[in-house]
């Protein structure tokens, strides 16, 4: 099958590795035919703390997806997250000084490069330049100004940057296993293309991934990216309270809030908030249990709202917020988010695809499936990441002749 008709993913997570193989078409969309999911190692909150240990954990999930398919992977859309992500936004301005004045696309490229000349750091990456809406001669809410006449061109665009050593090391870990990296994506925008519909992203909606490490938020208003924030609270956080206030070991704290956990325990419980349940030998209180789970998810939601940009969000995001994310499966979550935010809430679960769609029809797959359908959309415009095709070639050069004579 020819390259340009599959696109990979790989989610990069805290918890877990996930590695998607898809067919893309103009007929049948994004066609899943391969999954692989590993424990993550080598990650903390979105960061590569050991280099090796999640290098082989990305070549297993790779791997598996690979088998599932018999497909070889040579490129993927990686996700980014982490507290070392940050945004602002800002305005481009350029004159239309053709007799015509009329816009054209190299308007569009002009009025960008503007936008984006912001004085970037060294020890930063600009990660995405996304237009969140265009004015001409003062007219605003113009979603697609080429071919409108006009003496001035405006755009207002939400940028987003990341720490260079952190996405260097996240690069190393892809390509150390012979994988070209055709993007790197905020895992939040990722994710919103899974799990939001564009009449939530027109009318004002908050998107929440909670996942293992990380709970990464985006506002969208009008159509486009409006506000975008990482915290470094998430499921990791949850489960660790538990362990600690409850005095079990941390992969049994793990699985009784998987199996048992609610925030909600009044209304969707059948088992007696005061009988005890137990997990390889520890018995502990149900009551208990969902007390410091609920704790810490309504800290988790007081942050979400920490983080909008307006005191008035009722008004900004009236489509409400969209959970997603492992951690979201959490019982009663909905239910504990419209008593505290009073706004609609759901959770967002994978749309937009086919294939072996059981395997992804979760939240915890927000991400994986949203850089597919970003990769997708994007594909045409593919780009390698740092260093160009003729430093990607060597490293993979590299690579097959350490392979080669390792024994």
């Amino acid at each position: 099958m020819n390259k340009r008709n599959t696109v990979t993913s790989i989610d990069v997570g805290t918890t877990k590795i996930c590695t998607t193989i898809s067919e893309v078409s103009d007929t049948t969309g994004v066609r899943i035919v391969g999954v692989g999911v590993s424990p993550s190692h080598g990650l903390h909150k979105g960061l590569v703390v050991n280099i090796r240990d999640a290098r082989e954990a990305i070549r297993d999930s790779v791997s598996k997806a690979e088998q599932a398919c018999s497909y070889k992977v040579d490129s993927a859309f990686v996700g980014v997250t982490g507290r070392h992500v940050d945004s602002v936004n800002n305005r481009g301005v350029v004159a239309i000084t053709r007799n015509d004045r009329l816009v054209r696309p190299d308007d569009l490229k002009r009025v960008l490069n503007t936008a984006q000349s912001i004085k970037v750091p060294n020890d930063r990456r600009l990660l995405h330049v996304i237009p969140r809406g265009y004015a001409v001669d003062g007219q605003i809410g113009v979603k697609n100004p080429v071919g409108m006449h006009g003496f001035r061109l405006d755009v207002e665009t939400h940028i987003i940057t990341a720490a260079a050593t952190s996405i260097q090391n996240l690069v190393k870990c892809i390509r150390g296993i012979g994988i070209d990296i055709d993007d790197l994506v905020l895992e939040p925008l990722a994710s919103s293309e899974a799990v939001l519909t564009q009449d939530e992203k027109e009318v004002g909606v908050i998107l929440a991934d909670i996942g293992g490490g990380t709970t990464d938020i985006c506002v969208f208003k009008d159509g486009s990216i409006w506000h975008s924030a990482i915290l470094p609270v998430a499921g990791y956080q949850l489960t660790r309270d538990v362990a600690i206030g409850l005095g079990l070991p941390f992969e049994v704290a793990e699985e009784m809030k998987k199996r048992y956990g609610s925030v909600m325990p009044v209304y969707e419980s059948k088992i007696e908030a005061t009988s005890p349940i137990s997990e390889d030998g520890h018995g502990i209180s149900y009551q208990d249990l969902c007390d410091i789970i609920r704790a810490r998810v309504e800290e988790i939601l007081r942050l979400i709202l920490l983080e909008m940009p307006r005191s008035d969000y009722e008004s900004l995001v009236p489509a409400g917020l969209v959970l997603t994310g492992g951690s979201s499966n959490l019982s009663g979550i909905e239910t504990l988010g419209r008593e505290i935010l009073k706004l609609p809430v759901r959770v967002g679960v994978p749309t937009h695809i086919s294939g072996i769609t059981d395997a992804v029809c979760d939240p915890a797959y927000a991400t994986s499936v949203g850089l597919l359908l970003w990769g997708a959309k994007n594909r045409s415009n593919r780009k390698k990441w740092m260093g160009g095709w003729f430093t990607s070639r060597l490293q993979k050069l590299a690579y097959s002749i350490n392979k080669l004579f390792s024994f």
